[in-house]
């Protein structure tokens, strides 16, 4: 999707009376992606209402219906069903490409995909962690990422470039919603685990108290795209925290529902946007 197509999606979700983000970024045309918001599902409570929700699925049974009918939803736009990772805030990044692969993402404990396989969707979940949208400039490969601070310090992104396989230089980034610089205040330990390899990482925190910091999370993932080579990164601004009408926060409510992040490129011949669905 480049930025002038972008507006395309955007405007379909509008006439649907849906309020979700379309990234605009220079990616190929071949590339479609979006983020929930909040609204347009069927959650109630503290995680209401497009609760995309955990994988593997937990919680009350009622709970879990109302995640299902969400992410049908989604599915609704989507060529085929998303693979959802089981997110641990690590480094893990899965390769999807074969079709009819052995094993389904959705089993898989990992915090980033990358496929080269038309019409397969990668799905990120986030709740204040930053979701990352990565593809070349052929449309060729793309990847979504799930970058809290803990995945930043163990080198999501990096291994996520590194996956993709094409020069750095013919990779374009997006930066999804994520809690700002003004809201995330960490420890020490946070800034002490993302310095201790990029010293000029300080850069991205400001003291706040005695042993607080504010931690611009958005700073730390350029610097991870710019080391790793990317250096053309767009999107950011959007600060989970800050937006309760639209966007879910678990540092702001605890009790959070969370956004899907989904990518992908266009699926061969025969299969069109809004063909697919999706299961728990």
């Amino acid at each position: 999707m480049t930025e002038t197509d972008a507006p395309t999606l955007a405007r379909q979700f509008a006439a649907a009376g849906i309020d979700w983000i379309v990234p605009r970024w220079p990616a190929p045309a071949n590339v479609h992606a979006f983020v929930t918001t909040r609204n347009g599902g069927v959650s109630e409570g503290p995680r209401a209402s497009l609760d995309a929700g955990s994988h593997p699925l937990r919680g009350e049974p009622a709970d879990i219906a109302a995640i299902v009918e969400n992410r049908r939803r989604i599915g609704a736009w989507l060529p085929s069903a998303p693979h959802w990772l089981e997110q641990v805030h690590g480094a893990r990044v899965i390769t999807i490409e074969a079709a009819g692969a052995s094993q389904p993402a959705d089993a898989v404990r990992a915090d980033a995909a990358v496929t080269r396989r038309p019409g397969t969707v990668l799905a990120i979940r986030t709740a204040d962690c930053l979701p990352v949208f990565l593809s070349d400039r052929e449309g060729a490969v793309i990847a979504a990422a799930h970058a809290g601070w803990r995945g930043l310090a163990a080198g999501v992104l990096e291994n996520t470039v590194a996956a993709m396989a094409p020069r750095t230089s013919q990779i374009v980034a997006w930066l999804g919603p994520a809690i700002g610089r003004t809201a995330f205040e960490v420890g020490d330990e946070v800034r002490e685990a993302l310095t201790a390899a990029d010293p000029g990482a300080a850069r991205a925190f400001e003291r706040r108290a005695p042993g607080k910091w504010l931690a611009d999370l958005e700073a730390l993932a350029r610097r991870r795209l710019a080391r790793a080579g990317v250096d053309e990164v767009h999107g950011g601004g959007m600060c989970t925290m800050s937006d309760p009408s639209r966007l879910f926060s678990y540092r702001r409510d605890r009790m959070s529902g969370r956004m899907a992040a989904l990518i992908w490129t266009d699926a061969p011949a025969g299969r069109s946007l809004g063909a697919g669905g999706d299961s728990p």
